[in-house]
């Protein structure tokens, strides 16, 4: 048991660091550590190699400008944003947490389905008001798309 703990250890790193690159790539060198930050605080140890990537597709799947970067548009990231002044790490932050919370909930409840079309009724609904031209049901294709993308790269 030991040794599976520290090769699941040692291997956590490895596969959570294609999930920092993409968004270096992306964003640059100081929003991978405000990512990264995001990661650590919000996503539990046993879970960044799984879960980082989904915050990371999630990043290229919304491609959103400042304040939206990851798609979160709730009164809690924008009271953060204001409060810190930055709008990239709150953004991360609460899209981590968020991922984390779902995962919970989708563990809780069986695991009904894969778990991103699980986090996108929640994260991304279709038919929801914020929605006006329906570009909502391409996101649990998309975050697969680019999940796929980061673990391969």
């Amino acid at each position: 048991m030991r040794t599976l703990l520290l090769l699941l250890a040692l291997a956590c790193p490895a596969l959570a660091d294609h999930a920092s690159d993409a968004i270096r790539a992306k964003d640059g060198e100081a929003a991978a550590a405000k990512f990264e930050d995001a990661i650590r605080v919000n996503v539990r140890a046993d879970l960044r190699a799984e879960l980082a990537p989904i915050v990371a597709a999630i990043r290229h799947a919304e491609n959103g400008k400042a304040g939206r970067e990851y798609g979160v548009l709730g009164a809690g990231v924008k009271r953060d944003m204001k409060r810190k002044g930055d709008t990239y790490r709150p953004q991360a932050g609460w899209c981590a947490a968020t991922v984390q919370k779902t995962y919970d909930r989708w563990v809780k409840a069986g695991k009904p389905g894969d778990f991103i079309t699980f986090l996108g009724k929640r994260y991304c609904p279709v038919g929801a008001d914020n929605d006006p031209n329906g570009l909502n049901k391409h996101w649990v294709r998309n975050v697969k798309h680019w999940t796929k993308r980061i673990n391969n790269d």
